[in-house]
Parts: C-alpha cells; structure tokens; sequence
C-alpha cells in the first residue's frame, strides 16, 4: 500500500528538489510527484534522499506523516527492513489514526521474522477501530484478516480463526475472511463447520466458502458446479484487457508428422501429490508424438527430487516466478503451446488467471482439481468413466474425455522397508482401521460412523494422521463422549514420504471419508497392499476413492450407503479370512490392474490430445455450457442448507426439480441440457 499523487507539471532536478525540500519551499504535492518520477525512472535512491531531506527540514508540515510513509515504502524496496519500520513509526506517533501505516509496519515486522509484534501492531489498530466509519472499517477489516492469516501460517488456528471470523462478521459480503474462516474449521474439526452466528447467516457462510472447501462439506455436485462457477468469476475478477491477445486458431497438425505441443500448468510439479502422481507420466509421453512443456507457478525450490525428475522428462522447464499473469500468458503464447493443461484448478497457488487469456487454443483441466472449473475457458475435463459417468456429465461444463483412471501413480517412487506395528506405536493383536485423509475431510457423520465401528469391535483401533495436539484432543474428546475410549485413536507422527508409504501397509482396513474421499492417499494404501473400503457418492471428490478402488481390481471394496459402509466394516473385522482374500487379490493384480498401468495411461492421454486437436482443426472445439448457473446456485444452496448427508440419485435429482418448478412458476427458468430439460411431448 502506499499513497500516491497525479504527476504534476513539476520538472525540477534532484539538486534543486533537494534544495527546494531544504528551504521548506517544496510543497508535500511537489514532493510526491518528483519522488514517484524519480522512483519510476529507477533512481529510487535518490527518490529516498528526497525524502529524506524533506522530513528533516518539514517537521512543522501537517502533512508530514504521508512523507514518512512513502519514505518507508521507499526504504523497503531499497531492502532497508529496519529504516522502513523506523519511519512507519514515526508515522504512527505523528498521526496515530493513519491505518496504512499500521497495516504497512504488520507487514513488515511480518517479513523481518517478528510475528508475534506484528499481530501486536495489527491489534492495535484493530482495538483502536471498533467503532469507526466505513473508510475505517474497511481498514479494520483487512487488519484482521493479516492477523488471521499470519496467525494460520504461523500454526495458531484457533486464534487464526478467531481474528478471521471478526472480519467475516464485519464485512460479510467479502468472501475471503469467510473462506479461510471454514477451511480452518474444517482442519480443526470443529463441527459444526458453519457456526451459527449472530452477525451472519447461515447462507453468508455458504457463499463465502470456496469450491474446495465446499468439496468437503457437501456431496451436491449441482451445487458444485454452480460454486465453482460462481468462485471462478471472483478468482478471475474483471474480464482481463484482452485486445493484446487475438484468440489462436489451430496450427494444421494432424496428419502433417508434426509433434503438439503440450503445456502443463502448475505449481504443484514438485514434491507433492500432483508431482508424484504426473512425474512419471512426464517420463512416458512419446517424444516424437508429443513437446511436452511444463511451466511451473509455484514457489522457487532449490532441492527438490521430483520437480528434477519432471525438468529432466520434458522438454521445456519454464518458471513463471516473477511473472504476472498477462506476462506468463504471453510466454506460453510465444512458445505456440497447442493444449494447455491446467494441473492446479482452483487449489492453493493456481493461477488461474492466466487461462483467461486464452494462452492456447484447447485448455483443459486435468488431475489437480476434483470437480469441474465451471469456467468459460477450460473446454475439456479428463477423467474416467467411475469418476463421471455419462449420465453424470451434467454436472460438468467442460466436454468430458476419459482415460482409465484418474489417478496417475509414480512406480518408481521410492518405499521403505516395512516397519513392524511396535515401530509405529500400534498394538500387535488388534485390528487396525485406518484413515491418512486430512483432518479438513473428517466430518461429524463420518466420524460417528467409525466410532460406530469400533463400538461394535471392542479389539480394534482407529490410526489417524497427526493433527494438532488441540485437534487430536477435540476427536478423543468426541470418542469418549460416544463412548469409546480415547486411547483406541492413536496418531501417526508425520512422516517422509516412503517412510509413510511403508507404514501404511501395517493396518488391516483403510477406511475412506466422505464427502471428500481419498485420492493420492488411497493410491498409497493400495500400493501398500492395505484394502481401502469407501462409500462413493455423487461429486468428483466423493467418487475418486471408489475410482481408485475399481481400477485396483477389487470393486467389491465399494459401499452403497453408510449402513452398508458400517456393516461391512465391522464384517471384515469379524470374518479376518473375507479381508485376507481382499489383501491377496490387490497383490495378485498389482502389476497388471489398471492402476498401475502407467505407459498405457500415458498412451491414451496423447490419443486424447490428438482428438482435441482434430475438433479444434475442424471448428469442433466444445464451448463450456455456463445455462442457468445462477438459477441452480440460488437452488443448490436451498438443497445444501437442508443438511441431507447421503441420498440416492433419484431423491437428489428430485430434490433439485422441485425446487426449480417452484422457481419457474415464480419466473420462468429457460431450458437446459441438465435437470431443467424440455418437457418430452
């Protein structure tokens, strides 16, 4: 943040500024214009001797404190952390309602390490706002949310929680406080996840979550859709100036023995799932087919094993660091990228933005986000034929293409040795359910179902994934309150990578959570040989497990219903030989399933592009189908605040017709090609 004034007509020199800044001859204007002049032509030295001179001489100024406030912006892009901070404060002392510099010196005192002063300096100002105007709340506002964010990175949730859910109550219409004030919940299992609250209403809440967070809290994929949609358009923001990028038509490939050229796009191409899960796809492309380039959004790594593995499988390695998203656009322009992959979709560090601009002639969106984009740029969504169904695709904007399964998996990632059940603090004769998910994807009903579980199998134990100790101690709590004691949940300690693969294969059943089912980590059960039992349910996120599960041989792996999920649960744990059966046929089929089929898989994602090339050099290329989003959020909402967990597909679709006949003979909703269709004569 910094104030800022309209260049004037003023030409003076530095020597006569200064010495017009000396004499107390140079008005504060004067003084904003040169130094912006003399900072724009790179001479920010000199903009901050400037400065300088002119608060050592204008002390008796009214206006003094905007001096010193540019003067520290000045001084920290110079890389002078301590002078910034310095004249921050004297800024403050000067004219101690003057928000951005509270919110300037947080900042700073962030970045040079001092957290805890930095809240400090934050809750200042916050305390010292309460009852302000607008101009002043807004500042409060973005107050709070610095305190919640640093205070989340920093590791202290609740209190990052706290501070954000006073920026929601403030500005409810702002979603972002919000976002982060339910995906902080949902980390800490605090259920319910949308509180009730007295400043804001359960579907303020609703619409502030993202469509991630949603993933985890609803199996709507309607809803989804239409939260995606709407998330889209506030990720994106105004429609980007496009006149500096004509739309590309097709480059003439098929048929000619050219290669495609090929972009992925991610910040996840390191040592991450994504990373893991593509790294040795990467390395199986064909060379003469396919120019694979990968652009990575993501922060600079300096030793990282799997991101060197993908810069050595591709063909072009380019970090988009540094670039804003017009600039990386323009890259991948210049680099005539045929199909442009989006590998993030609406997860941390994606820049989505940048497909707004239409980089490439076929965008589509692949293994980073479950669920549609609900954009009016990604044209194709690969999956699989579990994961969508084609009665499913209604769900989805983009035209569906699928491989075999969605779930890519590295074969060559390292595993360590096996470890016994004492080496990772389990008992050796109970029956050792398992769940590795994120705490964010435990639900209140997914949790009494497994406390329903070990009720009914009193030799048994659920082994978790670390939380904090505060959220570790919130689920023995909500055990021993269902009656189970708390020592039957034991927490794995984080773990590297194939240290944590190894352990996994210890446990007798993994046991999937719903809405937001296992990907990667379901993968890694398999691969460890444990059995995965799972409930798949309607969305992307709720169907991947199952995904996983169908492509590793063993279907009969997959639930109906929650009773079903229960009975079958407690059914393994008391018939040992029907699991065993399970655990053999995983690793009679582990080099031939389809999970693991990896050259195949690589096979068919360039026989896809191909296709998509072919449509686009024949005008055929799909345009998203965005109908009536809007209508079905209004309506989506409605079905999602009725809180029904899991319910068969003809109630679900029922649902949504009868709230949409209710609209329409409010206002007549045209029709479309999902559940609103033309009556049939």
């Amino acid at each position: 943040m910094t104030v800022t004034h309209a260049p004037t007509s003023t030409e003076a020199s530095t020597p006569s500024a200064l010495e017009l800044a000396r004499s107390q001859q140079l008005s504060l204007m004067d003084l904003l214009s040169v130094a912006e002049t003399l900072a724009a032509a790179g001479q920010k030295e000199a903009a901050s001797d400037l400065y300088k001179t002119w608060v050592a001489f204008n002390d008796s100024n009214p206006t003094i404190h905007l001096a010193y406030f540019n003067y520290a912006v000045i001084l920290g892009q110079l890389g002078d952390r301590a002078g910034a901070i310095q004249a921050l404060r004297t800024c403050i002392r000067i004219d101690p309602n003057f928000a951005p510099a509270h919110i300037n010196l947080g900042r700073a005192l962030e970045d040079s390490g001092q957290i805890g002063a930095a809240v400090e300096q934050w809750w200042k100002y916050a305390e010292a706002t309460k009852q302000l105007d607008a101009e002043a709340i807004g500042h409060r506002h973005m107050v709070l949310q610095n305190i919640g964010r640093v205070l989340e990175v920093a590791g202290k949730l609740p209190e990052a929680e706290a501070s954000l859910l006073q920026a929601f109550e403030l500005k409810p219409e702002l979603p972002e406080a919000g976002q982060h004030w339910a995906s902080l919940r949902q980390k800490q299992c605090k259920w319910p996840v949308l509180a009730p609250s007295s400043h804001v209403s359960m579907r303020k809440m609703l619409d502030s979550v993202s469509s991630l967070t949603l993933s985890c809290y609803a199996d709507d994929p309607m809803f989804q859709l239409a939260k995606a949609y709407r998330y889209g358009k506030t990720v994106i923001g105004t429609r980007p100036d496009l006149s500096k990028f004509p739309r590309k038509q097709a480059r003439k490939k098929v048929g000619t023995g050219q290669r495609l050229r090929v972009g992925y796009l991610s910040s996840d191409l390191r040592d991450h799932a994504v990373g893991f899960a593509l790294c040795e796809v990467l390395e199986l492309h064909d060379r003469d087919s396919v120019e694979i380039f990968a652009y990575y959004c993501g922060n600079v790594r300096k030793t990282d094993s799997t991101q060197a593995r993908i810069k050595a499988a591709v063909h072009t390695w380019r970090d988009l660091h540094g670039l804003d998203d017009a600039s990386a656009a323009s890259l991948i322009i210049a680099d005539e990228i045929d199909i442009l992959i989006d590998v993030n979709g609406y997860t941390k560090d994606a820049r989505t933005r940048i497909f707004a601009y239409r980089p490439a002639p076929v965008i589509v969106s692949f293994c980073g986000y479950p669920g549609s984009m609900g954009s009016p740029f990604h044209q194709y969504l690969i999956s699989d034929a579990h994961m969508i169904p084609p009665e499913n695709e209604i769900y989805y904007s983009e035209k569906v293409l699928r491989i075999a399964c969605d779930q890519p998996i590295d074969r060559k990632r390292l595993i360590a040795d096996r470890p016994s059940r004492a080496d990772v603090g389990l008992p050796e004769d109970a029956f050792v359910y398992a769940s590795f998910n994120g705490m964010q994807k435990i639900t209140a009903p997914c949790f009494a179902r497994w406390m329903a579980i070990l009720s009914a199998t009193p030799g048994s134990v659920l082994w978790l994934l670390t939380g904090d100790e505060d959220v570790n101690q919130r689920l023995r709590d909500v055990a021993e309150r269902s009656g189970v004691s708390s020592s039957r949940l034991i927490f794995a300690p984080k773990a590297t990578n194939p240290e944590h693969i190894a352990r996994i294969g210890v446990a007798d059943l993994f046991l999937d959570t719903f809405p937001y089912g296992a990907h990667s980590t379901a993968a890694d059960a398999i691969t460890s040989g444990l059995p995965v039992l799972t409930m798949p349910g309607k969305t992307f996120a709720a169907r991947f497990c199952g995904s996983i599960v169908n492509a590793a041989g063993v279907p009969e792996m997959l639930c109906s219903s929650p009773d079903d999920y229960v009975a079958r649960a407690i059914g393994f744990e008391r018939d040992r030989t029907s699991l065993l059966k399970v655990r053999k046929s995983i690793a009679r089929q582990r080099e031939t399933s389809t999970l693991r089929d990896i050259p195949g898989l690589a096979k068919r994602l360039e026989e896809l592009f191909w296709q998509m090339q072919g449509e686009c050099e024949r005008g055929e290329t799909p345009v998203p189908d965005l109908s009536n989003l809007d209508i079905y959020y209004e309506v989506g909402a409605e079905v999602v605040l009725e809180n029904i967990e899991f319910e068969d597909e003809e109630s679900y679709r029922n649902r949504y017709l009868k709230k949409l006949a209710q609209w329409h003979d409010y206002a007549p909703i045209p029709y479309d090609n999902r559940l609103w269709r033309r009556p049939s004569k």
